[in-house]
């Protein structure tokens, strides 16, 4: 084998070695920054049924898909105890499980600052019938933020997770489960629908407003009121008696 044959296989040894040793290194980098939202919340370690709902409805694999190839995501997590006050008709439908899990998901990572003064509603993943994005709605100050569903209002935790929740996922607890309006039916009773109390008149409060069958009969009410005419006869009987006095002393 000649020289220069040699230089050429040493050459091509050394260009292979660093082309595997650079796509190994992209391969340690690229795994390094993967998100794992499973991974983040069992690190939590309250949010066991959350995780559950997530794998059921393919719903983690999606946050997991737009957190490594997008803007972020925001993701808002009820605890294992929020989920027990969950209506059974809404986790026993599959479809409304699907849209209440994507209902805690938004296409953007937030700082918890961020949420404070954000633009209302804030699209989430979910979908009305018309197709339409379902919003929720972000208030709060200082160091409180509450978000409401319209149906549901809850605090936001910020530093509720052990593992870091740095972009591009944001990972925030929820003491309750945000029910969409959407899932209410409007027909079933509510506060809302019960009939308004009578007001009160002449500053008489409910209970002591008098009904009409409460009124007294004209009968009782007559025989309760005063009689001017039993007066008189009694003054002209006290004027007899006196004047008979009169006579027998004198």
């Amino acid at each position: 084998m000649s020289h220069q044959n040699l230089f050429s296989l040493i050459l091509l040894f050394i260009l292979v070695t660093r082309a595997e040793s650079t796509v190994n290194r992209f391969r340690i980098l690229e795994d390094e920054s993967t998100v794992d939202v499973y991974h983040i919340l069992e690190g939590g370690g309250e949010y066991n049924t959350f995780i559950k709902f997530l794998k059921e409805t393919k719903v983690g694999d999606r946050i997991n898909y737009k957190a490594n190839s997008s803007d972020g995501v925001t993701v808002l997590a009820p605890t294992d105890n929020a989920f027990k006050n969950l209506i059974n008709s809404i986790s026993d439908d599959e479809h409304k499980l699907q849209q209440l899990i994507n209902y805690h998901v938004i296409s953007k990572f937030y700082e918890f600052d961020e949420l404070q003064t954000v633009h209302n509603p804030v699209e989430t993943l979910a979908t009305g019938e018309d197709n339409e994005p379902l919003g929720l709605n972000f208030t709060g100050k200082k160091n409180q933020l509450n978000v409401s569903s319209g149906y549901v209002v809850t605090n936001v935790y910020e530093k509720a997770i052990s593992i870091s929740t740095d972009p591009p996922l944001a990972v925030y607890k929820l003491d309750k489960v945000l029910v969409p309006s959407e899932f209410i039916d409007p027909k079933s009773p509510s506060s809302n629908d019960a009939p308004a109390p009578a007001k009160a008149k002449n500053g008489t409060s409910d209970d002591d407003e008098i009904t009409a069958d409460d009124k007294p009969s004209p009968i009782t009410a007559a025989a309760t009121k005063p009689n001017d005419a039993k007066r008189i006869n009694v003054g002209i009987l006290c004027l007899i008696s006196c004047v008979f006095l009169m006579g027998q002393l004198s």
